[in-house]
């Protein structure tokens, strides 16, 4: 694998997609989105990612965060060397050998303190009739740029993920990496059969989480919101819930998933499907035109590739696609790396343990990143 040439290690099931040699890479801004998807579906190999932010594009939106990452909206790569493997391949030939993970401390967007505020503002909003639930994050940023496939083979030790996966972009996208340990599926597409599978609820034992009638509160909410947004789409009747409330065992914490199927219109594609399912219902809220202004006016930071959509997209096999809900995920870009943490906000929410969720789906990656107690800055 040349990190100069771009490269990506991405999951599908039990194997590894190796992709190599990037023959062409797509980016897009705003509503150009969406037509750069319809392109990349057309043929090849690619992986990448759609940014949160290209929600803007979907919804009326008054902007109020800067955008201080500088990222597109959009960034595919098409591989030409494809191959398939049970097990990791070895790491690129480096240019420089790369040092240790040692992200030391890193910056959150915001002190326990401001979270606290927010999430009385959004009870305020619930209070209101506004909303029903709101998504709310805070993003860490490290001064440093790890080598990202080190970064990669570290996270699928210490936290292994349904959906892990490593896009280098290469020259095209210079310096920018995304490295996902994503336990979350956004959608997988085979054929005309598209599946999400939405997480809502995490607590550090799955006895916690069977108890809790607010997470299966929030969780049924945001099925809901699925169910809506997959059936703009879906031919009639074909929408269902094969599983609801499931719980599953996470490297040091415990979620609750359910699942939701429908079979797509033959007159669907990938552009009108992520278009109607997009910012992901887990990562925003209800209902979710609102919810994306609230994040707008409360969060201090972009999100970027946080909360958006990275996977795979394999036009040659049958339309196989597989994006995940970019969670546990971290971006390399301009020599600094970020990873966004949050979560679901609903009116009997209590700040400090919705603080303290957030740690605990952070502290898995920072230790294997080598990251030590974060320190808090206002970056308004």
């Amino acid at each position: 694998m040349d990190a100069r040439q771009g490269y990506a290690v991405v999951r599908d099931g039990n194997r590894w997609v190796i992709g190599e040699r990037a023959t062409r890479v797509v980016t897009a801004r705003g509503a150009d989105t969406f037509a750069a998807l319809e392109e990349i579906a057309d043929e090849g190999f690619w992986v990448g990612f759609v940014a949160y932010d290209a929600g803007r594009a979907i919804e009326h939106i008054e902007p109020r965060i800067e955008d201080d990452l500088g990222l597109p909206d959009l960034a595919f790569v098409r591989f030409e060397d494809v191959r398939n493997s049970d097990e990791l391949p070895p790491a690129p030939a480096p240019t420089v050998e790369p040092a240790p993970i040692d992200l030391g401390a890193g910056d959150s967007s915001l002190t326990p303190d401001e979270h606290a505020m927010l999430v009385a503002r959004v009870h305020a909003l619930l209070a209101a009739g506004e909303c029903y639930q709101v998504n709310l994050t805070r993003r860490l940023t490290f001064d440093t740029a790890p080598d990202p496939y080190t970064l990669f083979t570290a996270l699928t030790r210490l936290n292994p993920a349904p959906h892990a996966g490593v896009c280098v972009f290469g020259d095209a996208l210079a310096g920018v990496a995304v490295v996902s340990a994503s336990p979350e599926l956004f959608l997988r597409v085979d054929g005309r059969d598209v599946e999400t599978r939405p997480i809502k609820g995490t607590a550090a034992d799955a006895a916690t989480l069977r108890a809790s009638d607010k997470d299966r509160a929030e969780n049924l909410m945001i099925v809901d919101l699925a169910r809506n947004d997959l059936g703009r789409v879906c031919e009639f009747g074909s929408i269902h819930v094969p599983a609801l409330f499931a719980l599953e065992a996470h490297p040091g914490l415990a979620h609750l998933v359910s699942t939701v199927r429908g079979r797509l219109r033959p007159d669907v594609g990938l552009d009108e499907l992520v278009r109607a399912t997009f910012p992901p219902a887990s990562v925003t809220g209800a209902p979710k035109p609102r919810v994306l202004q609230a994040i707008e006016d409360l969060e201090p930071v972009r999100r970027g590739v946080y909360c958006g959509a990275f996977g795979w997209v394999d036009a040659a096999a049958h339309e196989r696609i597989e994006l995940a809900v970019a969670i546990r995920t971290f971006t390399i870009a301009a020599g600094r790396t970020h990873l966004g943490v949050g979560g679901g906000i609903v009116a009997d929410s209590y700040a400090p343990d919705e603080w303290a969720e957030t740690e605990l789906k952070g502290a898995r990656l920072l230790r294997a990143a080598g990251a030590r107690a974060e320190q808090t800055v206002d970056v308004r």
